[in-house]
């Protein structure tokens, strides 16, 4: 089996900004929370799982369980005021833009106190006062809503940038294309970043998509487009940081491809037949987690003990977050047509 090129990409139209080595850069607490973000993610998506298989979680989840530097590496370089628009796949996101994990986990349960009061469940989790604007269930419907959510910030005159997120399957629609070009064309403070896993529900990317890797599509729209190890979280921070500022700066939107894999089925229904457990386990060789660990060990940025210290307190804080939402009251009948906007 072979696994996917990793080599980076970029095409003419990218800015001269770049940004330094992050280990250099980065103060310890901000590499901590790093790993302590992706970890927290790994164990929330391990949480509603188990959650979901002992009947306390209703409906479908698509679980983001190996893909969580692709979400903590581009928020990392966020300002705390930026916004993001996520996608079905977007637990990691919304941990990652600092989420209560306590009321994300309400959700999931259908509490009344749950972010959208148990009415949005997995793929409709929103924070807009932490600028987590949510996402829909349809694929690709976040694209030209986000060049719309652009386009006011940039009426507004405001120096705020927009993290754009989509999958791979994403790509090949209309929306994609059309989005890209508005964006381009209006110079709007939007990054697309798409996460690639390998797989558009059950089809293969390679089958599906006519280029190699899906960032070079943003040379047709003048934009510059990059590939990333999205399993590095160090490389996926670089190349949004980059985006990021270009963008700030007036320069107009950015294309990233990080380059990713689920662990798990596209939802709770997928069986998997399309893979093998050989190539699942050759990504899980790949864990993201696990590489952070040893680039921070063999940096002396912290000790493996620090680290698992650190993982030790993410897994009591989804523990903790879990227990707590589960003794939330339930929804009532009496309020149930509230936020219904149509007869």
């Amino acid at each position: 089996m072979t696994l996917p090129d990793l080599r980076v990409e970029v095409n003419s139209a990218n800015s001269a900004v770049k940004n330094p080595d992050p280990l250099a850069v980065l103060p310890q607490e901000k590499l901590a929370w790093m790993l302590q973000t992706m970890c927290a993610i790994r164990y929330f998506e391990e949480k509603a799982e188990d959650l979901y298989v002992r009947g306390l979680v209703h409906g479908t989840m698509h679980l983001s369980i190996g893909q969580e530097a692709s979400s903590v590496g581009s928020i990392a370089a966020l300002r705390p005021d930026d916004l993001i628009i996520h996608h079905h796949r977007g637990h990691g996101h919304t941990i990652a833009k600092g989420a209560d994990l306590t009321l994300m986990m309400a959700e999931f349960l259908g509490k009344e106190a749950g972010y959208c009061r148990g009415r949005g469940g997995s793929m409709h989790i929103a924070d807009l006062a932490g600028g987590n604007l949510g996402a829909t269930g349809v694929v690709g419907s976040g694209i030209p809503t986000s060049v719309g959510i652009a386009l006011a910030l940039q009426m507004h005159r405001s120096d705020k940038v927009l993290l754009s997120y989509f999958g791979d399957g994403a790509n090949n629609l209309g929306e994609f294309h059309e989005s890209l070009n508005l964006a381009s064309i209006w110079k709007l403070p939007v990054v697309f970043i798409c996460e690639n896993n390998q797989y558009g529900m059950s089809g293969p990317m390679q089958k599906m998509t006519a280029v190699p890797q899906i960032s070079t599509r943003a040379v047709a729209y003048g934009i510059p487009g990059e590939t990333v190890d999205g399993n590095d979280v160090l490389a996926v921070y670089r190349a949004t940081w980059t985006a990021i500022e270009r963008a700030r700066a007036g320069l107009g939107p950015s294309l990233i491809e990080n380059v990713t894999y689920r662990w798990r089925g596209h939802s709770k229904s997928d069986r998997n037949l399309y893979r093998t457990q050989e190539e699942i386990d050759a990504w899980k060789q790949r864990c993201p987690i696990k590489q952070f660990k040893r680039v921070l060990a063999e940096t002396g940025v912290m000790t493996p003990e620090t680290a698992e210290a650190i993982d030790r307190e993410a897994k009591a804080m989804i523990d903790r977050a879990a227990e707590e939402a589960q003794t939330f009251a339930e929804p009532s009948p009496d309020n149930l047509e509230d936020e219904v906007y149509a007869p």
